[in-house]
């Protein structure tokens, strides 16, 4: 990708940033309700089950990523673990569809906020404008380079983590502590379901080894802005999940859904309150686009470069925008005027543990390159697989429609890859 080789670099705090910005996207804004009617006041004990699959998958991406920095990041990774065959690429054209979705369900979160601000209704051929213009104004920001994308990042997650951080830590002094008590959890089972349904909103760490072809020294830095932005990210979300518990009852979190957090301002922060969590939320998914799209495009670029997508992807055709890009963004705005995202995003999350086991799984192959401790990289991979497993029964009981679509994604996947190589010249 010719902005690989540009004088634009992305710093430590750039790099942390970006992790932070995948992470802390749509998710926490809207699935706070679903995860509260799984895991009832013992929210927080999911988010902090589902930090702990993320840390682990970190160490191994930490090893991974050292070993092998590109701007492929899991793309690389599975093809150094599985090789350049059917396997590697099938599951990397299954990551690239995700981030499509994930880029297009952050931009109708986007569009959802923005409107909140309008004082007349807003017709939904609007929304999907406004949604379509947001993801083609941050493609124009990753046209720039990997450095404008650093920079952008930085400034938005400094904004919108200013804003959680100023709602935890207010709201903390008002919880009632009753509200927090054991006999509002729900069961064992329940709350490791919870952990899978958010497990979406830890998936982004992974985007910060597609930067690692843009670091100094992406040796040292790499690692370190993998577990930093992980470690910042668990505490936000057990200080914000906490703080909604304590603020509002069960009951009231059920009411509020998809508001539950902009409803737990309220009694503290009163109508200001929902205007600064919207603000936060426009911030929040602008960066998740920002972020992902930088990481889709690179995932295009690397697939082209090993002959799993045709080589045009790789090709420039405006400054630095790729062909990989500029489809991208053509595709997720497709996502967005064409599909209802809703259910398929329920399955986000069970898309992005298969990925990171695949990933795990590959690494088990290579661990002679990386130095890793196999007892680590293999304990992730089975948490990813228990919790994907715990997920896709969740999932065939509240939504079996988002459950056969992934699986359809998949499988679509896997036909087109063995397709292309098929009547491809290259292979």
């Amino acid at each position: 990708m010719p902005s690989q080789h540009s004088a634009s670099q992305i710093s430590l705090i750039g790099a942390i940033s970006i992790g932070i910005g995948g992470m802390i996207g749509a998710g926490i804004f809207s699935i706070l309700g679903v995860v509260a009617v799984a895991s009832g006041a013992a929210m927080w004990i999911s988010f902090l089950i589902g930090g702990i699959v993320a840390l682990l998958s970190t160490y191994s991406y930490a090893k991974l990523g050292a070993t092998f920095p590109t701007a492929g990041g899991a793309v690389q990774f599975l093809v150094e673990g599985w090789g350049t065959g059917s396997i590697s690429g099938s599951i990397n054209i299954f990551m690239w569809i995700g981030y499509i979705i994930s880029i297009a369900l952050y931009a109708q979160g986007f569009a959802a906020y923005f409107i909140t601000f309008f004082s007349h209704p807003v017709s939904s051929v609007y929304i999907k404008v406004i949604a379509s213009a947001i993801v083609i104004l941050f493609a124009g920001v990753n046209i720039l380079g990997a450095g404008s994308v650093g920079k952008a990042e930085t400034f938005i997650v400094v904004v919108k983590v200013s804003i959680l951080i100023l709602f935890a830590a207010v709201g903390l002094f008002f919880i009632r502590v009753e509200n927090l008590s054991p006999i509002h959890w729900n069961n064992i089972e329940s709350i490791f379901f919870g952990a899978g349904v958010l497990f979406i909103g830890y998936e982004g760490f992974g985007l910060i080894t597609n930067a690692a072809a843009n670091m100094d020294n992406p040796v040292k830095s790499l690692p370190r802005a993998l577990y930093l932005s992980v470690f910042i990210v668990i505490a936000i979300y057990i200080a914000v999940s906490i703080a909604v518990i304590g603020n509002l009852t069960i009951t009231q979190i059920y009411a509020a859904g998809d508001d539950a957090l902009a409803a737990a301002a309220k009694p503290f922060l009163g109508e200001a309150g929902y205007k600064l969590i919207a603000i936060a939320a426009l911030f929040s998914t602008a960066s998740a686009i920002n972020a992902t799209l930088f990481g889709a495009a690179n995932i295009c670029y690397m697939m082209a470069r090993d002959g799993e997508l045709p080589a045009r992807f790789q090709r420039t055709e405006w400054k630095n925008a790729t062909e990989g890009l500029i489809i991208t963004t053509l595709l997720v705005i497709i996502f967005i005027y064409c599909f209802n995202l809703s259910s398929v995003a329920m399955m986000g999350s069970g898309a992005f543990l298969l990925i990171y086991a695949a990933v795990n799984a590959g690494h088990l192959r290579i661990l002679d390159k990386t130095g890793a401790r196999k007892s680590i990289v293999l304990l992730s991979l089975l948490t990813c697989l228990i919790m994907f497993i715990i997920l896709e029964i969740y999932t065939y009981q509240k939504s079996p429609a988002a459950l056969y679509t992934m699986i359809i994604l998949f499988i679509a996947s896997f036909v087109g890859e063995r397709v292309y190589r098929r009547i491809s010249p290259c292979n």
